[in-house]
């Protein structure tokens, strides 16, 4: 039996060890004579001016000192540094290699790879010479306070301040030394907790705001009357309102709204150069008034572009010498080509410019948008030229555009292999993925994939042996997963009549998609074919919906050994869970709908949001296939004919990412679902006896139900084992399927490694994200989460229930490392539980700190969490 790892000694321990190390690495000495430690930096006297804004325009920052002490790490390389050896090796690398390049001559080959090697090994050098060995660059130097930089803060916070309308503002700052700091870890290392450091310095910001200042009038004065009549028809529209703070961010922010606006309607030559503010303080006090000015060039007024002629040569970069490119006319704009592969109709949809149009950015930012989701072109350009000459329309106010399409052609075939390895449920699986892409199959710019993928993959064992036979007490197996599938994405709607030609600014799509996969482990072997019919499109770069009206499976489970199908009907008969319902064979027609919302990028860098909805409804049709009651055979699963449930699910995913500075986020994220019958179902079950006995059950498909725990979900529990509510799952005694199995002391096993399926899901998560060095980033976690049955259930604790759903909880704490390699992120995270509901006894399961399976998980993943 392992040996139980006391949470307290290993504290203890740690407390002793850092103790010892803050006390021989103090900071302190690295410090020079006359030099100060910059221990604090505080801003006092903010009212309604944003602190931590004002914080981040200080020159000078303290160490930090969360996650890591990384003064002390730094000091601690640097107690082995030595500058003049890696400044030899330096030089002593170079003469080698400049030597071995000597003596290579002419034999480029060798002379490159020697070139190569002494760069790498210069670079090498130089960065230990210029930032320190590796240990030190995972710490930092300590910041020496620096009185210039004082000043130069001060300065900055002034001009900030008064760019946010505190214009009677003042800043002071005082630098002091702290008379006597209480430092208790210094016990640990023997040394008197209160010290009097003359080297150290805090640093106080002393703000006087004094009154805001906020816009009491708003005028214009434009020179054009053309554009002045644009600019006040887009008033409603203006960021600036009387009565709100003088800001000149949001001033900045209205300055590119006008040119944008003016942009859009036809004004080319138009830039933000052109606009500027004056504010007047002097008409009363505490407030502004503002005129905004939008002056002509200097060769007269404001010039509106209308396009005479549009080009689109979608064969761009393309040359073929002594041969012109064929031209085909479409809505008067010419399609040129050497050999027309996609048909204009298609290209016609995404173009949103048109001659006898009104120059517009907006329609030039669509069009080349439209054209990129198309995936038929590497790059697409937009090229504008003003008419001159002769051809130029009289009217100085008046101009003409000729505008250009440049696109040129991807591969039609594209093959992508990726082969890897899944750490999952403690086993190592390699897998392979084989992807085909066809571009423009039939000439219209639609995209067939084809997909193939092999591989083993762990899971937790169901019964908690590795062989059918019982002989294997293995808690994992690794499981034969083979699969492929087929896709066909067309560029606009499958609908009838023109609607494209009104849907074309959302980027419409059909996707028609046909899948098989074949799972293969030692308890059963089930097969699942799928077919699905969707329409998706998107509201802006960051909204995508997708419509599925038609989504059809057949599920069947070729085999079940005999000691499976006895644990699926024990767990139905003396719990009534329904896991024994996935092994059926299942016909599910169902639609469903797709709402995404994410601002965010694919290194998830930025402040931004996520949401994600999901509705579906199936088996409505069940009526016409499925009038007589289920039949269900538990003495032989796999022989039963399809079933048909009825069912509906709903689930939401919220995230929230806060960018606190350019490299360190607080993400949270808050997750919930429903699935449930829509209507009753009469099941005729057969007994081992062959008894018949019927009865009425909501039913749904397994696959259906809400699941949590897992590296996405609550980390410290394994996947889809967490819950039900607070019921408490043992194990059962294979030999004895009526009764529980016992340990050595007469007490029941708890089983862990179970599916906990629910109809309600809730559970949240909260992370923080660090650097710690170069590529390799921190996250410190906590989750929370469970699932509950919707209706009365047998099992103790497992329905929902409004007065006590949330003492039900279960709670998990851990942290993370994040290797970042920018085109692949892999995470490691370890999670232990902190509260159990489903513990018979003590519900605080940290108390019991171990590293064991059942109380701790390590989670190996690609990519964030969420």
């Amino acid at each position: 039996m392992p040996r139980r790892l006391s949470w307290r000694r290993v504290v203890a321990v740690g407390l002793l060890a850092g103790g010892g190390l803050l006390g021989a690495c103090s900071p302190l000495r690295l410090l020079a004579p006359g030099q100060r430690l910059l221990s604090e930096v505080e801003i006092k006297g903010t009212e309604n001016a944003d602190a931590e804004r004002l914080l981040t325009l200080v020159q000078q920052q303290p160490n930090s000192t969360f996650p890591l002490p990384k003064v002390t790490i730094y000091q601690f390389g640097r107690s082995f540094y030595d500058a003049e050896r890696i400044a030899r090796k330096l030089e002593a690398d170079k003469n080698k290699y400049d030597q071995l390049i000597k003596e290579a001559g002419t034999d480029s080959s060798r002379v490159g790879q020697l070139l190569r090697k002494r760069e790498r090994h210069v670079r090498r050098h130089q960065l230990a010479l210029d930032k320190g060995n590796a240990i030190m660059r995972l710490g930092e130097p300590p910041v020496v306070y620096d009185s210039s930089l004082t000043a130069t803060s001060v300065d900055q916070l002034r001009i900030f301040l008064r760019s946010k309308g505190f214009f009677r503002s003042s800043v002071t700052v005082t630098d002091t030394v702290p008379t006597r700091r209480f430092t208790p870890l210094r016990l640990l290392a023997f040394q008197a907790p209160y010290t009097t450091d003359s080297q150290r310095v805090t640093v106080t910001y002393h703000i006087q705001e004094g009154p805001v200042f906020h816009y009491s009038q708003l005028d214009y004065e434009v020179a054009d009357s053309a554009v002045a009549r644009q600019v006040l028809a887009s008033q409603p529209r203006s960021l600036l309102r009387v009565g709100d703070q003088y800001d000149e961010e949001v001033i900045g922010n209205e300055r590119a709204r006008l040119e944008t606006l003016l942009k859009n309607q036809g004004y080319y030559d138009f830039r933000q150069q052109y606009v500027s503010f004056e504010a007047d303080t002097s008409f009363r006090p505490t407030t502004v008034r503002l005129r905004t000015l939008l002056a002509d060039p200097p060769r007269g007024p404001h010039r509106r572009y209308t396009l005479r002629h549009v080009d689109f040569i979608s064969d761009a970069g393309l040359v073929r010498f002594g041969r012109d490119r064929d031209t085909l006319v479409r809505d008067s704009v010419n399609y040129l080509a050497y050999q027309h592969r996609i048909g204009t109709k298609v290209l016609n949809r995404k173009l949103a410019l048109r001659p006898g149009d009104r120059y517009s950015l907006l329609n030039t930012q669509l069009t080349q948008r439209q054209l990129g989701s198309l995936d038929m072109f590497r790059f697409t350009t937009i090229n504008y030229r003003r008419v001159r000459g002769p051809e130029a329309p009289a009217d100085s106010a008046r101009g003409l555009l000729d505008a250009t399409v440049n696109a040129s052609p991807a591969k039609k075939f594209q093959e992508t292999t990726e082969f890897g390895g899944t750490y999952v449920a403690q086993q190592v699986g390699p897998f392979g993925n084989v992807r085909l892409k066809v571009r423009n199959v039939f000439g219209g710019a639609e995209i067939l994939e084809f997909g193939l993928r092999a591989g083993f993959e762990g899971q937790y064992n169901i019964t908690g042996t590795g062989a059918t036979d019982g002989t294997s007490s293995q808690k994992s197996v690794l499981t034969t997963q083979l699969g492929a599938n087929v896709n066909l994405v067309l560029p606009q709607f499958l609908l009838p009549g023109r609607a494209n030609r009104f849907l074309s600014q959302y980027n419409p799509r059909t996707r028609l998609n046909a899948s098989y996969t074949y799972v293969n482990r030692p308890d059963y072997i089930r097969t699942n074919v799928e077919g699905t019919f969707d329409y998706i499109w998107q509201r802006s770069a960051f909204h995508q919906y997708v419509l599925t009206p038609i989504d059809v499976s057949v599920i069947r489970t070729a085999k079940l050994s005999e000691r499976f199908q006895t644990v699926l009907q024990n767990l139905l008969l003396q719990q009534g869970s329904p896991l024994f319902r996935s092994f059926d064979n299942l016909f599910i027609p169902s639609f469903n709908a797709t709402s995404l919302y994410n601002s965010n990028d694919f290194n998830e860098t930025r402040d931004a949001k996520y949401l994600r909805l999901f509705a579906e409804v199936g088996g409505l049709t069940r009526s016409f296939y499925q009038t007589q009651p289920l039949l269900t055979d538990t003495r032989d699963l796999q022989g039963n004919r399809l079933k048909i449930y009825d069912f509906g699910k709903f689930t939401a995913d919220y995230r929230r990412y806060y960018k606190l500075t350019s490299d360190s986020y607080l993400v949270y994220r808050l997750a919930g679902g429903l699935a449930a019958a829509l209507s009753p179902t009469q099941v005729t079950t057969i007994g081992q006896d062959g008894g018949q006995t019927t009865s009425t059950s909501y039913l749904i498909p397994y696959d259906k139900y809400l699941f949590v725990g897992g590296s996405s979900s609550v980390r410290a529990w394994k996947p889809r084992r967490l819950g039900t509510g607070s019921f408490t799952q043992y194990k059962f005694d294979p030999d004895n399927p009526s009764q529980f199995l016992l340990d050595d002391q007469g007490r029941k096993i708890r089983d862990y490694d179970l599916e906990q399926p629910g109809e309600l899901l809730l559970e949240g998560n909260v992370e923080y994200r660090f650097p710690l060095y170069n590529f390799i980033k921190g996250a410190v976690f906590t989750d929370f989460g469970n699932v509950w049955t919707l209706r009365s259930d047998p099992r103790p604790g497992a329905q929902f229930a409004l007065g006590k759903f949330y003492r039900q909880f279960a709670v998990g704490s851990g942290f993370g490392f994040r290797f970042d390699f920018s085109f692949l992120i892999m995470r490691l995270d370890v999670a232990t539980k902190v509260y159990d509901p489903t513990a018979p006894g003590s519900k605080w399961v940290i108390r019991d700190f171990s590293f064991r399976e059942n109380q701790t998980a390590f989670n190996l993943g690609i990519g964030y969490p969420f």
